[in-house]
């Protein structure tokens, strides 16, 4: 019985490893099989119901400052409550991966915000009009990730306005 048990463990291991789309980088982040026009229209639905803005995170899963980012958004007590309360946060995989663009069409929707590096935000209102991109280099503490400060900033700076 424990060598079924052994071998039933390294086989969902396995499959959990072989799921990830770039295993040294950690958990992907990004979805590479998601939509962003069908993420960005649920997002919209909750955002109109909750009175949120919606806050693209254009990015991809090999992108260490993505990823940074993204541990800000989810760590430091003051962003965790603004992102919670005034927005709906989608994560845009525009990864370029095998000679396919991911979510192409979305970046060009939204003028090519990725032309200002990864990753970039951009605020809709509720309505899904663009209100700002931001390039996020502007974001950082010049070390080795986000000035919590200045993305609150951000973040406070683009809340919806009632």
């Amino acid at each position: 019985m424990k060598p079924i048990l052994l071998f039933a463990s390294l086989l969902l291991a396995f499959a959990a490893v072989s799921a990830t789309e770039y295993p040294k980088m950690g958990p992907d982040l990004y979805d590479p099989q998601s939509d962003g026009s069908k993420q960005i229209a649920t997002a919209l639905l909750q955002a109109k119901a909750e009175q949120k803005n919606v806050l693209l995170m254009f990015g991809a899963n090999w992108c260490i400052w993505c990823r940074r980012l993204h541990h800000t958004l989810e760590t430091d007590p003051a962003v965790t409550s603004l992102l919670r309360e005034k927005y709906v946060l989608v994560l845009i995989d525009v990864n370029m991966r095998n000679g396919k663009k991911r979510n192409d069409e979305v970046n060009g929707r939204y003028g090519n915000p990725i032309k200002e590096g990864l990753p970039v935000l951009v605020v809709l209102d509720a309505e899904g009009r663009p209100l700002v991109t931001q390039e996020t280099g502007a974001l950082e503490d010049g070390k080795e990730g986000h000035d919590t400060a200045k993305v609150a900033g951000f973040l406070r700076q683009w809340v919806p306005k009632r």
